[in-house]
């Protein structure tokens, strides 16, 4: 073996492996460095183009969370980009979209909540009229109701129509509002009458001077649902549950106190309750007699008293001439005229004759005179006394007024089961004797509270109740049993495949395995050839050795060939040899 040549002896280093453009930037270290500070720079602008995006606009605002739903679902199905602005209030597209996709959702009916509210009094122009605003006012006032209308789980969407008379300065010309509401309901769902009072009650007190009874509630359909509001029904919602509630409450009353006694699926109780819902105003005012007249109280008393003494009574001589008036005197009946006396005219005849008459006047009316003197003092006095006394009464004023609810007449209906007994080791089921079933009832009507004149009824009866459960199954043994039949049938199932995978395994697979899997045979040892006739020994010379032995001689034979041919290459090109030995020591040295 020849030794490697020298330094002095050596050549330039042959050319690289690698492409020029490696080989530059190996040459100039500071060449990636500056271009991954370019890819970086390049990278970041990308970013910051792809991120800012397109100008965005407001599509809506002020949207609910279901038209907002909406909307974003339609927006997805046309391929448009979307984003909310700053607290979600509104919804951003790009700007070159706007008007297109507010077609389209428009075309679809959305927002479906278009009403406007109080909004729209925000942008007001100056110089508008008294009728404007106060058109505007009830727009929004219709626009805040439908949406507080709306937010209703059952209501899809509502429109509220107010009628609101002008005020009047006379009383008699007043009207009162009213209102109209039209709702139209989800798909598949009702609205209860509940929540059409409250929808009515929830508009009459957000308008002034609007009753409860003036709100027509019309669902899409054309259905009247505010008919029972209107007191059109008997009873509305609020009395029929209360009417419920009573009933119930008797009824765990009642079992309650029984199920102690008889157990706590042996009794059942049901209980009809007339309740009496109207409300009466009585007004009384009774006045009794005075039981003891001695004992009353005097009011007022008034009494008055007349007597008369001396009066003359009627007289006089009965007939044709006491019944004539008198004849109007001409001179004093006592003292008549004397014939002859100055003062008196007439003939002497005349005279006579009338003095004759006159004088027989007199005696008449003389006699009368004497006669009513004698009767005035012969007959008595007449008096009078009248005595007036007012008593105080008894009185009693009574205003009732009766509250609506009140329990006027209540129908129960008990049934008990029989009791179990033993009987010879066996339970069984008897009836209850009357003791019990008395007792029973009594516990009963101190629990509803029983009341004979309210006209209470109880009924109670003793009778087996029905066996819903399923009879029992006889007993079978194990080994008959269809469950540790079908678990048997399992399991035997699965130890069958079981075994077949251990035939498998050890019938097929592990032979086949250890064929494929087992090493080689170990190579015969050959002998090497011989370079030129010397004494190297023949290959039927060679002794019979090992695997390992064997394989320790293929190295070493290897080896010695690579040296052989290293060895030959360096006699033949030693330029070569010599820029392999100067690439590994710059190799190390790095």
């Amino acid at each position: 073996m020849t030794a490697a040549a020298t330094p002095a002896n050596a050549a330039p280093p042959a050319a690289s492996s690698l492409p020029p453009f490696l080989e530059r930037i190996r040459g100039q270290p500071k060449l990636p460095m500056i271009v991954g500070g370019a890819a970086l720079v390049a990278a970041a602008a990308a970013f910051t183009l792809w991120n800012h995006g397109p100008e965005y606009k407001v599509l809506y605002t002020n949207v609910s969370d279901r038209d907002g739903g909406a909307i974003i679902a339609s927006l997805q199905q046309m391929n448009v980009p979307y984003k909310f602005a700053e607290g979600g209030g509104a919804i951003l597209i790009p700007a070159d979209k706007v008007p297109e996709a507010r077609l389209k959702l428009a075309a679809q009916g959305l927002p479906k909540a278009g009403g406007v509210g109080f909004e729209l009094m925000d942008n007001q122009k100056f110089g508008t009229s008294q009728f404007a605003e106060q058109v505007n006012y009830q727009r929004a006032l219709e626009g805040e109701l439908a949406r507080s209308i709306e937010s209703i789980a059952s209501v899809e969407s509502a429109r509220v129509h107010l009628a609101i008379p002008k005020p009047s300065l006379f009383v008699r010309e007043q009207k009162k509002p009213s209102a109209s509401v039209v709702l139209t309901l989800q798909r598949g769902r009702s609205i209860d009458e509940g929540t059409v009072s409250a929808i009515a009650h929830m508009i009459s007190s957000s308008v002034p001077e609007l009753d409860a009874k003036s709100v027509t509630v019309v669902d899409q359909r054309g259905n009247l649902l505010s008919a029972a509001n209107s007191g059109a029904r008997g009873l509305d919602v609020s009395q029929l549950k209360y009417t419920q509630e009573i009933e119930q409450g008797y009824i765990r009353r009642i079992e309650a106190i029984l199920q102690p006694i008889v157990g706590a699926n042996n009794v059942r109780a049901q209980v009809a309750a007339d309740i009496d819902f109207s409300i009466v105003e009585h007004t009384d005012e009774k006045y009794s007699p005075n039981a003891d007249p001695s004992r009353a109280a005097v009011r007022s008393q008034q009494s008055s008293e007349s007597n008369q003494r001396g009066a003359v009574p009627p007289g006089g001589v009965p007939g044709a001439l006491s019944n004539q008036p008198p004849v109007n005197p001409t001179a004093p009946i006592t003292n008549p005229p004397q014939p002859g006396q100055p003062g008196v005219q007439g003939a002497p005849g005349a005279q006579n004759a009338q003095g004759a008459r006159g004088a027989q006047n007199a005696a008449a009316a003389n006699a009368a005179n004497s006669a009513v003197s004698t009767a005035a003092a012969s007959a008595p006095g007449s008096s009078r006394k009248d005595v007036t006394t007012n008593y105080e009464l008894d009185r009693s004023i009574r205003h009732v007024q009766q509250s609506a609810g009140g329990v006027r007449r209540l129908s129960v209906a008990v049934v008990v089961n029989y009791k179990d007994a033993v009987e010879g080791g066996k339970t069984t089921q008897r009836a209850l004797t009357p003791v019990e079933i008395d007792q029973i009832r009594n516990l009963a009507k101190e629990a509803m509270g029983f009341s004979q004149e309210r006209g209470d009824s109880l009924n109670v009866v003793n009778s087996a109740f029905a066996d819903d459960r399923e009879p029992a199954a006889p007993e079978v043994p194990a080994w008959r049993d269809p469950q540790y039949i079908d678990l048997a049938k399992t399991i035997g199932g699965y130890l069958l495949v079981a075994l077949l995978a251990l035939f498998a395994w050890f019938a097929v697979l592990r032979p086949l395995l250890r064929k494929h899997l087992a090493p080689p045979p170990a190579p015969e040892p050959v002998a090497a050839m011989p370079e030129s006739g010397g004494d190297e020994p023949k290959l039927d010379d060679a002794p019979q050795v090992s695997p390992e032995e064997a394989l320790r001689v293929r190295e070493a034979a290897r080896q010695k060939a690579d040296m052989d041919y290293a060895h030959q290459l360096a006699e033949q090109d030693p330029k070569l040899v010599a820029t392999l030995i100067q690439h590994w020591m710059n190799s190390n040295d790095q």
